[in-house]
């Protein structure tokens, strides 16, 4: 008995550290790819045709990032960046390591997200806001955004949830978290059990995330 105990613990403490590395790893790509892909997403969006800051060759030129970028499966990224990842932090191996192509993979993600999302504000609220002499600046952070804000946090919520299974892939190649666990104790040493409860875990954690993105955004949805 005590030896099963012993093996339990021990299973546990895994999962509780992979787990935490997993939160890790999507939390800190998810709040660079944020703080990245919003001024890219509001460039995007404003620099179309008719809008606020028309501009057709910067807009085709950002279109045309956030495309490339959201094409590239992330197994290649990952290797792609290598160097650039050994350049930043001094190893292409670990957590930290996998934060740098999970933030490169999500960034033209969230900037299509905010992009898609302004243009679901109705152009009469944007020329509202010009007739009373509001600024560019001005129609941006006082219009655009809050009015496509539940749509925004939307879709930041699914950035995070495609985070977490780019976070279990990262696994496969020394990135740590669940999917490293399931990797080296479920599949190479045939413990079936282990890649059940890493799954069980991670789908756990994409409802709450979920759950707590629709929340908030219906709180901040004033037209429900």
């Amino acid at each position: 008995m005590a030896e099963v105990l012993g093996v339990l613990t021990k299973y546990n403490q895994l999962m509780y550290q992979g787990l935490q590395e997993t939160l890790y790893m999507v939390g800190f790509s998810l709040i660079i790819a944020v703080s990245c892909g919003i001024p890219l997403g509001i460039l995007t969006a404003i620099t179309r045709k008719g809008h606020i800051l028309e501009n057709k060759v910067l807009h085709k030129f950002l279109d045309i990032i956030i495309n490339i970028g959201r094409s590239i499966p992330f197994i290649i990224l990952m290797v792609a960046v290598i160097p650039f990842t050994r350049l930043l932090v001094g190893t292409s191996i670990g957590t930290t390591a996998a934060i740098v192509p999970l933030a490169l993979a999500a960034i033209p993600f969230v900037g299509r997200v905010i992009d898609n999302s302004i243009q679901e504000v109705s152009l009469g609220v944007i020329e509202a806001a010009q007739s009373m002499g509001a600024t560019p600046g001005q129609i941006v952070w006082k219009v655009l955004l809050p009015e496509s804000l539940p749509s925004i946090i939307l879709g930041i919520t699914l950035t995070a949830i495609n985070l977490i299974g780019y976070s279990a892939m990262a696994g496969a190649i020394g990135g740590g978290g669940l999917g490293d666990i399931a990797i080296r104790y479920g599949y190479q040493r045939f413990k079936i059990g282990i890649m059940i409860e890493t799954v069980v875990i991670l789908i756990i954690l994409v409802q709450v995330i979920q759950w707590f993105g629709n929340k908030l955004a219906a709180y901040f949805d004033h037209k429900t």
